[in-house]
């Protein structure tokens, strides 16, 4: 489908809504008749069929947020939770192959690269190249002061070496790219200032990648270490031609991160919800349809109401986001509530299947595995209370101090 975007008038108003309906539409059904139809062969072979991320690629699902002046969709944040609302129906690996093109490497190449980095990394966006995000270490995640990668000048030209280890970095054994975070700066230095982000081929001499790591869920999804010895980069390379600003750019683009999460966490939240009514409706006991119990009915009673609270959550903070308000912390209580909120109501589907949710046939089983991540990455529960904590009361300060 040919994806139009208007111009923004002071707010992201991005694809028209005539043109994003009818593209939304396409995707639901899509998403019902091709893609879950397929996720039998996806846990198999642990594998999304290349015909599929084809499809996937000629429908722009990896331009969705790139702006149309550079081959994409020009999504705004609104429009984009709700691909990726919808695209949760399915299993999560459909997401995460493009999640993090028009999520976080999208987000960070807007806030923070030069005009020639986006001119040449947009349209390999948009064309369905594959980008990876190189934050967590194997001894720091959250914690930018004890990062290990180091970026040094290259004494040869203009350039840059960079040496270390990336872990977790889901998508990095099909990347094309990688947002590398680097230490420039030997001490940790105020507001994260030692850290900078560097864009990094993957096919650069030097780099290389682990086996993907074997998981509790998402099949068909992969993560694995990057290792960076002695990778040789042009100066640039450097996200915004500074030095200083990675962590900045990281931290802001994982508010378009976290959406996504709590986005795909709600849409996985629907799917487990309909999976147990269905069964509820066909699985009889004492004569009748277990759905006529009512500690059955209160089950699915509660997950509807939660899954409502976070739709309602998604539209708030998508919206907000397209004003241009900071969305930090309201992103963040998003995520934090849709992932939590997701985990509830996957062990509430396997207790209503009862005995069948503990076994592999049903689907209950693997709606719990997949799920119990989304309450880890973009930021664990716990790191996001605190730092939802840490903006109320320098808000409190601001005002009282």
């Amino acid at each position: 489908m040919n994806m139009e975007s208007t111009p923004s008038q002071g707010r992201n108003t991005g694809m028209d809504d005539e043109t994003f309906e009818q593209f939304a539409e396409q995707l639901e059904r899509y998403v019902q008749t091709r893609l879950i139809p397929a996720e039998s062969e996806v846990v198999e072979n642990d594998a999304i069929p290349p015909a599929i991320i084809d499809e996937m690629r000629d429908m722009g699902l990896f331009g969705l947020s790139v702006p149309e002046e550079y081959g994409g969709a020009g999504l705004n944040m609104t429009q984009y939770a709700r691909v990726v609302n919808t695209m949760s129906n399915a299993a999560p690996a459909y997401r995460s192959i493009f999640s993090i093109n028009v999520g976080m490497f999208a987000s960070a190449l807007k806030n923070g690269a030069t005009e020639e980095q986006r001119a040449e990394w947009y349209p390999k966006l948009a064309e369905g190249k594959i980008a990876c995000f190189g934050l967590t270490e194997p001894g720091s995640g959250s914690d930018s002061a004890a990062m290990a990668t180091t970026a040094v000048p290259d004494p040869s030209g203009n350039g840059w070496i960079i040496n270390g280890t990336k872990r977790y970095i889901t998508n990095a054994p099909h990347a094309d790219v990688a947002l590398i975070m680097a230490r420039t700066d030997k001490e940790a230095l105020p507001k994260n200032a030692h850290v900078s982000a560097f864009l990094v081929p993957m096919n650069t001499p030097g780099v290389s990648t682990g086996s993907p790591d074997k998981k509790m869920g998402q099949s068909g999804s992969h993560i694995s270490d990057i290792m960076l010895d002695d990778v040789k980069v042009p100066g640039e390379a450097l996200l915004g031609g500074e030095t200083g600003k990675g962590f900045r750019f990281a931290m802001q683009s994982l508010d378009n991160g976290r959406i996504s999460v709590g986005a795909a966490a709600t849409g996985y939240a629907r799917r487990a919800l309909n999976s147990a009514i269905q069964y509820a409706n066909e699985r009889k006991a004492f004569g009748e349809p277990i759905a006529n119990f009512q500690l059955i009915q209160a089950m699915l009673a509660d997950s509807e109401i939660e899954i409502y609270a976070a739709e309602a959550m998604m539209k708030d903070v998508t919206d907000r986001a397209d004003r241009g308000e900071n969305i930090l912390v309201k992103a963040a209580a998003f995520k934090v509530f849709a992932s939590e909120m997701c985990g509830r109501v996957v062990d509430r589907v396997v207790q209503v299947y009862g005995g069948a949710g503990y076994l592999a046939e049903y689907d209950a089983e693997r709606f719990y595995r997949d799920a119990r991540i989304y309450r880890i990455y973009e930021g664990t529960t716990q790191i996001l209370q605190l730092q939802i904590a840490k903006h109320m009361l320098r808000e409190w300060e601001k005002t009282h101090g």
